[in-house]
């Protein structure tokens, strides 16, 4: 990813100097926007040397810039001349704005704040760039805590376009509106959030990685296959294993456990053993050369897929419940050119395929009154475009197995083999981002439309968890949670109230209600 990016500002900023404490890769980015926003920015670090160097490395952005033609030398100099060196933090005394990007700790962001109180103006806003404490735990500390706001950043700060602001429950509202402003002013979408654990973003983003172990851990199917689908028929821009392994386990399993422990065991945000064991293993990821992957100059090492066995072609059963599903796949036995059985039962020798949401093949193919040795279930959430799944029952005859993967391979698209599941991999996690999205909208967390926006920009999804849900349709994602929740007897897929009822009506996901 590329660090010389330079978004421009095009608001005027409601603030004059922006006091940054703290200048590590979160406080270089925040006070090169802040620079480029017009404010005059005063540089304060502990470590001596750490200001000359985060100035130094923010005018190498600027000056790289200046080499693409990005740039002006007029706007570089001018830039360059809003960065002040604050050697001590009474240096600060003029700032009418400071934003902490210290270490994440909650008596350290606390003293930090007490000290400024005694150098700053009343009326000086203090803003915190923390991911995960509360800001009104940070605030209680302080004698004017209605002026401390969360101002949160995700790193590189310059690439990703979006702030969240947090008002602390004795914000100001005034103070929140100017902040908002800031980040506005500083080039990003400005994601009003409350206080709660995780915030907006880090809070939408559980259902990911925390179900992806969970159907890794019933062996499913393996780390690799897991991330094949949901980058190829999901459409996320990288699977939850590499995703782990980019962020580090030593990172990811703590906000794992902090918001899981934060929202009182809520069985949504579960952990997963696997990560405690491999964190203690030291396979944290790429920064430890090997985590669900092993790295050999940065590269993760992985197996090629198998490809699709030779078999005869079976006469083809397709299950009627769903007439489109029912079409698409016939479309693809004609294309084949394998028979079709069109009987309202299959005979004795049909391969039997089936579309369930939710369910096992287990038992849909009971439900159905079929042979389960011959039934494979082809997961149609999102149509066959891009790569097919297909799920087996434990009594699934190899033949069988091995003609439906045969059949799904026969065009060349690639076919991903799994073990009996309720919903498949993407129908479970998928359902399960739309499900916490659903419930951040029922808490009141965001507003619709700032959740969908907010995850997009913070996370890289395709689609917001509303605006997913939309996509895949609100009932059949309500059906899938049911079946899983019917299946397992686990709270973690309890339907959210604001999911159940929008779809029940028929209503996109994004409706609000009447106040």
């Amino acid at each position: 990813m590329p660090t010389d990016a330079l978004p421009e500002a095009t608001l005027a900023t409601p603030f004059r100097r922006l006091g940054l404490v703290g200048t590590g890769a979160m406080g270089r980015g925040i006070a090169q926007l802040a620079a480029q926003a017009g404010l005059e920015v005063m540089l304060h670090d502990a470590r001596t040397g750490a200001v000359d160097e985060a100035r130094e490395f923010i005018t190498g952005v600027w000056s790289r810039g200046v080499a693409k033609g990005r740039l002006s030398e007029d706007d570089l100099a001018h830039y360059r001349s809003r960065l002040h060196e604050a050697s001590d933090l009474a240096d600060l005394a003029g700032c009418d704005v400071v934003v902490e990007a210290i270490v994440e700790n909650l008596e350290a962001k606390q003293g930090l704040f007490t000290r400024l109180e005694a150098i700053l103006d009343d009326d000086a806003v203090f803003a915190t760039n923390t991911s995960s404490l509360s800001v009104t735990a940070i605030a209680a500390a302080c004698r004017v805590p209605q002026r401390v706001i969360g101002f949160h950043f995700f790193n590189p700060v310059p690439l990703m376009k979006i702030v969240e602001v947090i008002p602390g429950l004795r914000t100001a509202p005034e103070i929140v509106d100017r902040v908002v402003a800031l980040g506005q002013a500083m080039g990003h979408f400005t994601a009003r959030a409350t206080d709660t654990p995780g915030f907006l973003v880090n809070h939408a983003g559980r259902a990911f990685g925390t179900e992806a172990l969970r159907i890794l851990g019933e062996r499913v199917a393996d780390h690799i296959t897991i991330d094949r689908i949901l980058v190829d028929q999901g459409g996320f821009r990288m699977g939850p294993f590499t995703l782990l392994d980019l962020t580090g386990l030593d990172v990811s399993h703590a906000v794992m456990e902090s918001i899981y422990h934060q929202y009182y065991e809520e069985p949504r945000f579960r952990p997963s053993p696997l990560t405690r064991s491999r964190l203690a293993a030291g396979l944290l990821g790429r920064k430890s050369g090997e985590g669900f992957y092993r790295y050999e100059d940065g590269k993760a090492m992985m197996a090629e897929e198998s490809a699709p066995p030779t078999t005869v072609p079976l006469p083809v059963w397709i299950s009627h419940e769903d007439p489109e599903t029912h079409q698409a796949l016939s479309a693809l036995v004609s294309a084949a050119g394998w028979p079709l059985d069109s009987s309202d039962m299959p005979s004795d020798e049909s391969l039997c395929l089936l579309t369930p949401l939710g369910e096992d093949t287990t038992e849909c193919a009971l439900r159905h009154g079929l042979d389960p040795c011959r039934c494979v279930a082809i997961d149609m959430l999102a149509g066959l475009d891009r790569r097919r799944s297909l799920m087996t029952t434990p009594a699934t005859e190899a033949r069988y197995r091995d003609a439906a993967w045969a059949l799904l391979g026969d065009d060349g698209t690639p076919v991903s083999p799994l073990r009996d599941s309720n919903g498949f991999v993407l129908q479970r996690v998928v359902a399960c981002i739309v499900n916490v999205g659903a419930d951040i909208a029922q808490q009141g967390v965001a507003d619709p439309e700032t959740l969908d926006r907010a995850v997009e920009l913070g996370l890289g999804y395709p689609r917001g968890p509303l605006a997913m849900g939309d996509h895949y349709g609100g009932r059949r994602i309500l059906t899938i949670l049911n079946h899983l929740f019917t299946a397992t007897r686990d709270p973690r897929y309890r339907p959210s109230p604001w999911l159940r009822r929008r779809a029940v009506l028929g209503l996109p996901l994004a409706t609000t209600e009447l106040n």
